[in-house]
């Protein structure tokens, strides 16, 4: 079974309900909707620059694939440490050397930002930052073994993250926040090989829920952000995320909804994934919800280009990065 596999879930278990539809000019005006939310707020919470997001995406993707153990991996991890320490994070770098399915040792590094370090109200905002080392659902064959660029799945995550890093690092909310980049989520079993353990998967999210960076870590609750850049990218309430985090599924799409993101984050339920905050629920006992693309029409449950050679920059999308990174900031900094 793949780290990221939608199911169908029974309707006697949980219920859709149609999402309510928004127009180009509800986005529009969605700082408005933020100034106004916020009057009462001492701290406003901040306006998401896409176009830096968007910058951010396609410096990573200008390393080259962040495969573990290569010079890419390498030259990337570096930068993500560097600006998070230049917006103010306080950051550990925890590397760590993890086996790989085929008992590969993979030098991987958890790479995490803290932002208000001594408050003990603290929420988490992940993703992860390594890309994955076979494009085993593309159309060729001859390209299996090939690593992909991971625009989306891996690079639209953490550009969104470090762009809510910078506007924490100018605006600090009243609120501690963490932010971790996790490693080796994407070298799990591929397609090609028959292998149904999950646990090859999230490799670095499993590492540090046993081994976190400051000793009995926790926090109110996380947010995983998981392919969040491409054009036609829509999130539906995942499985896991309403099982263990429901109040917090709901916070997060009523904020989106308010400001006029709708469209994007659709109110309806989707189907169940093995991702990053499987392992941050199981062993840190951390609520935590994933904002993930689900395309029910597809077969996978995901874009086209997942995994595939087609994981470019050019299925990244400005308005999709904003509506994401704007909502997240608006639930941190009105918790």
């Amino acid at each position: 079974m793949k780290n990221k596999f939608f199911y169908l879930i029974a309707v006697s278990l949980l219920l859709s309900c149609c999402g309510r539809k928004s127009t180009s000019k509800e986005a529009d005006v969605a700082v408005a909707v933020i100034s106004a939310g916020n009057a009462a707020n001492s701290v406003s919470t901040p306006s998401f620059d896409s176009d830096s997001a968007y910058y951010y995406v396609n410096r990573q993707v200008s390393f080259g694939p962040r495969v573990p153990n290569t010079e890419a991996h390498k030259t990337c991890a570096a930068y993500l440490q560097s600006e998070l320490e230049r917006f103010g994070a306080k950051v550990y770098a925890q590397a760590a050397v993890l086996t790989a399915y085929n008992n590969d040792k993979l030098n991987a590094v958890n790479i995490i930002g803290s932002f208000n370090p001594d408050k003990k109200q603290r929420i988490l905002l992940f993703a992860h930052w390594d890309t994955r080392p076979y494009a085993d659902h593309d159309p060729d064959e001859a390209n299996y073994n090939k690593h992909i660029d991971g625009a989306d799945d891996g690079g639209s995550g953490v550009g969104v993250l470090l762009e809510i890093a910078r506007q924490i690092g100018m605006t600090l909310p009243e609120i501690g926040i963490d932010i971790i980049f996790f490693d080796a989520e994407d070298y799990g079993t591929p397609e090609f090989i028959k292998d149904s353990r999950q646990d090859t998967w999230c490799l670095g999210s499993q590492f540090w829920a046993k081994n976190p960076h400051v000793p009995n870590y926790t926090a109110q609750f996380g947010i995983l952000l998981d392919m969040v850049g491409a054009k036609s990218a829509v999130f539906y309430k995942e499985y896991t995320s309403v099982r263990y985090a429901s109040q917090h599924v709901e916070r997060v799409w009523t904020a989106a909804r308010n400001l006029g993101y709708g469209k994007y984050f659709i109110n309806a339920n989707g189907g169940g994934v093995i991702d990053d905050h499987h392992y941050v629920i199981s062993g840190r006992r951390i609520p935590c919800i994933d904002i993930i693309n689900y395309d029910p029409n597809n077969e996978s449950g995901f874009g086209s280009h997942w995994h595939t050679m087609n994981d470019r920059m050019e299925n990244i999308d400005k308005q999709t990065l904003k509506a994401v990174g704007q909502t997240v900031l608006e639930v941190i900094y009105n918790k």
